[in-house]
């Protein structure tokens, strides 16, 4: 098996979660109930969680001495291979929530097929992910419901955060950066047998909330490939900042 085909798979995973734990972070303290402060928190530890057993997985995989600390704070720009939706600022509360509501429901559905995988470290990580996935699916469901059929303004809001985030949720089924020997092993999952079931999930959510699916193109993207939008250099600084001033630092 080709090694770097397995880490870079391995770590397209970890980033997308490890990004979408951070722009969740942001949230605490900012969010419009206390409560949904910790929610989102919680959250946002999930995915941390899952990024963290992911890196170290890699750095395993790699073997070339780097754990998940290395991975995650002494790597560039174009070294992180997440998609560019979790990287969007947050904007509104509806953006984040139609965000959260797309990309659970993608990760939910790959974990659950992730199960299988003939990596039994993707395997495990995965089981544990699934149930995780399937509370932030219902978090962000609660959440749309509530303001699509809420007021006149709350509907507005939430599908304008629905139209701002859906043409970059394309990119979550792009396979370009996955070996297709990888699947035919069985240690990957083609995303692109993911759409079908992701879309009728999420356009029954979208109905119920008496929202509409939008209907527009694919935004150019290039997260696969390193290729990020602006805000992910700001995320990076600060998101590294601290070890990457002290390193080598323990406490």
């Amino acid at each position: 098996m080709n090694t770097d085909a397995h880490v870079r798979y391995v770590l397209a995973l970890a980033d997308d979660v490890l990004v979408a734990a951070h722009r969740l972070g942001e949230w605490i303290a900012s969010a419009p109930e206390l409560e949904e402060d910790v929610a989102l928190a919680n959250i946002g530890l999930d995915l941390l969680g899952q990024a963290r057993a992911l890196l170290t997985h890699a750095g395993e995989v790699e073997g070339k001495g780097r754990d998940e600390d290395a991975l995650a704070y002494f790597r560039d720009e174009r070294d992180f291979l997440n998609v560019q939706l979790v990287e969007r600022q947050n904007g509104d509360f509806a953006v984040t929530v139609a965000r959260l509501l797309l990309l659970s429901t993608y990760l939910h559905e790959l974990w659950s097929a992730l199960r299988t995988s003939t990596d039994p470290i993707l395997a495990a990580v995965a089981a544990k992910a699934v149930k995780e996935a399937d509370y932030h699916v219902d978090h962000a469901r609660m959440w749309v419901l509530r303001l699509g059929d809420g007021t006149e303004e709350s509907h507005r809001r939430m599908q304008a955060g629905l139209d701002a985030e859906w043409p970059y949720a394309d990119e979550l089924f792009d396979d370009s950066h996955i070996d297709p020997a990888l699947v035919e092993a069985g240690v990957a999952v083609d995303p692109a047998l993911l759409r079908e079931a992701w879309r009728m999930r999420v356009a029954a959510v979208v109905s119920e909330a008496t929202l509409t699916l939008p209907d527009v193109a694919p935004a150019v993207t290039g997260g696969r490939r390193g290729v990020h939008t602006e805000q992910m250099g700001y995320l990076l600084a600060e998101m590294q900042h601290l070890a990457r001033s002290h390193p080598g630092a323990t406490w």
